[in-house]
């Protein structure tokens, strides 16, 4: 019950990776917001989880929006104490290059995937450190920003990464830290849009681990990052991916 009495905000919860964070900081006594742009999935993931959750309709890339978020949050539950940054543009992807992608696609991309973390940072951080307060947060980014071929994603998710350690920075002296979890290839309903059945055997067999990773892998390494137990870790980008990274 590392998080009794604590409110958490996670984005794009309503499937996949981003609610299995939600369901497992409100299993450890989280009041949750399952802040979602698509209603009816956000609706149901708040009603299953019942009491201390909340779905709020949020577009991370609009910072209207995202203050909205931070509003209602306080509204129900008194405070803001973490974030995970979930929400992305991902299983319905166009596949396209830098060179030959739609302009006006691109900056909705880059405004929902990159500049969504910092909207829904810019909206929380008064309210975690009022009052002498301090917060958490956790990006989602993705081992694509190490590999150099994903496109426009891998641009975004570089740049979260760079966000991450630059915020760490800038938010220290609130009290609040930012980190950022980079999941490897994780067998989700998304993943199975982009990658093809034929394509993931090989994908496997690159990994040190020879699976695909499940939500679940990642629930552990996004709770530790946002608990007291990384007090002292800020600007930092933990690689969870079956060994597919290796770094130096």
């Amino acid at each position: 019950m590392r998080f009794e009495n604590k409110t958490a905000i996670v984005t794009g919860a309503g499937g996949g990776i981003g609610e299995a964070y939600a369901r497992a900081l409100h299993g450890e006594g989280a009041n949750v917001v399952i802040a979602e742009l698509n209603e009816e999935a956000g609706q149901a993931v708040a009603a299953s989880l019942g009491e201390r959750a909340l779905f709020v309709a949020t577009d991370v890339g609009d910072p209207a929006s995202t203050d909205a978020m931070a509003a209602a949050t306080v509204d129900a539950f008194g405070g803001i104490d973490h974030l995970v940054n979930n929400a992305a543009i991902f299983g319905d992807m166009e596949l396209a290059g830098l060179t030959n992608v739609d302009y006006d696609y691109l900056n909705r991309f880059m405004a929902v995937n990159l500049m969504g973390a910092l909207h829904c940072t810019r909206s929380v951080m008064r309210p975690m450190a009022a009052d002498g307060g301090s917060g958490s947060i956790v990006n989602q980014s993705s081992t694509a920003a190490w590999m150099g071929i994903s496109g426009f994603y891998g641009l975004a998710k570089a740049g979260l990464n760079f966000l991450t350690t630059s915020l760490a920075h800038e938010l220290a002296h609130r009290n609040i830290r930012i980190n950022a979890i980079a999941p490897g290839p994780t067998d989700t309903a998304a993943m199975n849009k982009q990658v093809p059945e034929a394509f993931q055997d090989p994908l496997v067999q690159s990994l040190a681990i020879k699976r695909l990773g499940t939500p679940d892998d990642h629930v552990g390494p996004v709770l530790f990052l946002l608990s007291d137990e990384a007090k002292w870790m800020t600007g930092h980008i933990l690689a969870v991916d079956g060994g597919q990274i290796t770094r130096i």
